[in-house]
């Protein structure tokens, strides 16, 4: 009888291992995706510029509405804000410019689908590309520029060693129906998005909630600050992912919490908690605030 507790004993603590070594596998993985998503699409950005009604000229002449780095010509054209309807966007490119979008040569005008879509429309000149980006309702040209000095002083990610206590379970309580809500972000506009409910979870000796936005079904993004904010993590925020079980929980790996783009680059837009997502409770996991700070 003796041998077969212990037995049981050891097979539950390989278990318990093999299972905390997966997870840590999955976390480290993770962040090595991330890093990689990051350079490529956040570390590059050179230029958040918004549209006003009317024609924004664009190129690397001080006169244009929109400047772009001196490798550009002049004037590469313009874009066209018919009034507030973001919807409308169009570039109307000069004469003799090379600008392409999609790799063929823009020749005429061209309406611009935004980044809400999964495949916005991107304008390239030479290594230069530009796109309409909302901030809330705002109509706004983004610039990336891998040659630009954002990207040439990246000084990389800091990350929290990897710990099993900070992979929590939580309980989803379901609103009594799902809602919008108005999310702020750090330039004081607006991002409408959608809640179902709280997600509450065990952590630090504490029970707490987190309101997460549902990006797709069954699918999670917790925008939160917690103690750590402006001393070993970013000020501002901190994002994390997770996926509803059939059960009605959810994995919480706050070893996978990450910074938003704001946190290293000044042209990005993020949004800003709701203040029932200022944690006290201290969650020192995941990303650390950005390295220059």
């Amino acid at each position: 009888m003796v041998a077969l507790s212990t037995l049981v004993t050891a097979l539950a603590t390989t278990a318990l291992g093999a299972m905390d070594a997966a997870s840590r596998k999955e976390a480290e993985e993770w962040r090595k995706r991330h890093e990689e998503s990051y350079r490529k699409e956040y570390v590059p950005l050179a230029g958040l510029f918004a549209l006003k009604p009317g024609p924004n000229a664009a190129g690397s002449a001080a006169s244009n509405a929109i400047v772009l780095p001196k490798s550009a010509p002049a004037i590469i054209g313009r874009f066209v804000l018919p009034g507030n309807n973001v919807k409308n966007v169009t570039f109307e490119p000069q004469p003799g410019v090379a600008v392409t979008m999609k790799g063929r040569r823009v020749t005429t005008s061209a309406a611009l689908t935004s980044d809400i879509a999964d495949a916005p429309d991107e304008l390239a000149i030479g290594d230069i590309t530009l796109w309409v980006h909302l901030s809330g309702d705002r109509p706004t040209i983004r610039m990336r520029d891998p040659n630009g000095e954002t990207a040439r002083s990246f000084r990389g990610f800091v990350w929290f060693p990897i710990e099993d206590q900070y992979r929590v379970t939580g309980r989803f309580i379901k609103d009594p129906a799902p809602r919008e809500v108005k999310a702020p972000n750090q330039l004081g506009d607006e991002d409408t998005m959608q809640s179902e409910g709280v997600v509450e979870f065990k952590i630090g000796g504490q029970t707490v909630r987190l309101r997460p936005m549902t990006t797709r079904p069954k699918r999670f993004w917790f925008i939160f600050r917690d103690g750590t904010s402006g001393k070993e993590t970013y000020e501002t925020a901190r994002f994390l992912y997770s996926d509803l079980r059939d059960d009605g929980t959810t994995i919480l790996d706050f070893n996978e919490a990450y910074n938003p783009p704001c946190a290293f680059n000044p042209y990005t837009t993020c949004p800003i908690p709701l203040p029932e997502n200022r944690l006290k409770v201290r969650i020192p996991a995941g990303e650390k605030a950005y390295a220059n700070k």
